[in-house]
């Protein structure tokens, strides 16, 4: 499958930091966003409040002027955070810390990250690639869909 190249280094950055145990929602360094803008925190100025999708007056103004950071206009790149955070079970009025020793598991942060793919794709106006839901679809026990390997 042919990947639009911002929407692949999106997924091989987040499938990385996944399988390395190195994607953390309350570090900006290394949660969605700061994996898929190779672990820096420029993207974090764009709004007031952490998990917000609202832009800022800095935000707006990189916006107006059509920049681009790994391909993601400042507002997408805050919407992928906030739909990774609520995928996580963060709550979208209230972004609450947690304690240092109150980690994360494997299955919240997979569900975050399916949330944040599928949002990518829907950038890209593409079917989710994790969703293999249609696989199982049948019509008189005969598959409707086949594997694509």
């Amino acid at each position: 499958m042919n990947l639009a190249p911002r929407l692949e280094h999106a997924i091989t950055k987040l499938y990385n930091a996944f399988h390395q145990n190195t994607l953390n929602p309350e570090d900006c360094y290394r949660c969605a966003v700061g994996n898929i803008c190779d672990n820096q925190d420029f993207w974090k100025h764009f709004t007031d409040k952490h998990g917000s999708d609202q832009l800022n007056y800095l935000g707006r103004v990189h916006e107006l002027m059509g920049r681009k950071y790994y391909g993601y206009l400042p507002s997408e790149l805050l919407k992928i955070e906030s739909t990774f955070l609520e995928g996580c079970g963060y709550k979208k009025a209230s972004v609450q810390k947690r304690s240092i020793s109150d980690r994360y598991s494997k299955d919240q942060l997979f569900d975050g990250l399916f949330s944040a793919v599928a949002l990518l794709c829907a950038l890209e106006g593409i079917e989710n690639v994790m969703d293999y839901s249609k696989l199982f679809h049948h019509e008189k026990d005969i598959p409707v869909y086949e594997l694509p390997f």
